[in-house]
């Protein structure tokens, strides 16, 4: 019995597609970061001690990678003692306010990256 041969046609052109969507794709991670990265923020900002306020308005966002990657923080060496009121030290009890904002946003950021593809994808 001779071999069947198959013949797929319009792989380059699928190709293409799938090459156009990158960009695409590239600014749902971004929006789904900064949303994620600003919740966070938001989040830490209601939590932290408040003493004389800088701790809570100085918690900033630093991106990178072209925004594909979000630092949330101090990064002023004058807050220093951010350190110390999230983590506490003998006599100063641990208030942690980044640590657990960063976790409840843990879950919320894999729905939020899902949308944003699901967006792109659906065009």
């Amino acid at each position: 019995m001779p071999a069947r041969v198959t013949r797929i046609e319009g792989l380059d052109r699928l190709a293409d597609q799938l090459a156009a969507l990158v960009p695409e794709l590239e600014g749902a991670v971004r929006r789904a970061a900064k949303e994620s990265a600003e919740a966070v923020r938001d989040d830490t900002r209601r939590r932290v001690r408040v003493d004389t306020g800088n701790l809570r308005d100085t918690v900033d966002i630093h991106y990178r990678n072209e925004g594909l990657t979000a630092e949330i923080g101090w990064k002023n060496r004058h807050d220093w003692y951010a350190s110390i009121n999230e983590h506490g030290t003998r006599s100063i009890p641990a208030n942690p306010s980044l640590g657990p904002a960063l976790e409840a946003e843990r879950a919320r950021f894999e729905q939020r990256l899902r949308t944003e593809v699901r967006r792109v994808m659906r065009g």
